[in-house]
């Protein structure tokens, strides 16, 4: 079942609020190798610990503020979005990314907010990754951009550090779900078959949100 489509190249990026995010990835990538390391090795155990945090709690509740990630951190990992996806936060930030750039903050936590929650859902798997890439054997990819042909590295840079905020704000457990609950979206330019049977959550300028039934 198709989520939702990669984000139209003609839609005009919104960059009020990256420059802040832009300065950091910036003065991150300038740090010297090693300290950019140490931080991205940090960032990648924190990171398992809270995939696994999420995909075993019955309710998210905001994490223990040394178990959180930081802003750094995330952008060690994955500084020019082309890290292989093979960890929580690159697939993360790579899925909001491709999903929501162009729109505003709230539409990619929303994106968000729909992986984190199936990845805490017993009938998705259970890292990430998984979730993000599921369906790909069988060439039904839950996330379409996952499975297009397309390169998947990011190119607009503050965009994606924008990303990775958001999801370093979903892994820390500190991200309002503004989905209600949702487990699926797609665009409200189009209309996917499988919408009409799943009752709608909400909606938002951009994406239109569902749960199962009952």
């Amino acid at each position: 079942m198709v989520v939702a489509r990669r984000t139209s190249p003609i839609r005009r990026p919104r960059k009020r609020w990256a420059h802040s995010l832009l300065t950091a990835l910036l003065v991150t990538v300038s740090l010297p190798s090693a300290h950019a390391d140490d931080a991205a090795e940090i960032a990648l155990e924190k990171a398992n610990a809270l995939e696994q945090r999420v995909a075993d709690a019955e309710e998210v509740t905001p994490a223990k503020a040394d178990a959180r990630l930081t802003l750094t951190g995330v952008l060690a990992v994955d500084p020019n979005g082309a890290a292989p996806l093979e960890d929580a936060i690159s697939c993360l930030a790579r899925s909001v990314y491709w999903e929501a750039k162009g729109t505003n903050r709230e539409e990619m936590e929303a994106v968000a907010n729909v992986i984190m929650n199936r990845l805490s859902n017993t009938l998705f798997p259970s890292t990430l990754c998984d979730v993000v890439q599921q369906g790909s054997e069988s060439g039904h990819c839950q996330f379409s951009w996952w499975c297009d042909g397309r390169p998947d590295d990011a190119s607009e840079l503050d965009e994606y550090a924008l990303a990775l905020d958001v999801a370093r704000q979903a892994l820390n457990g500190t991200l309002p779900d503004h989905t209600r609950g949702a487990l699926f979206f797609h665009d409200r330019s189009i209309s996917p078959g499988w919408f009409s049977e799943l009752p709608m959550t909400t909606q938002t300028q951009e994406f239109r949100f569902y749960r199962l039934p009952g």
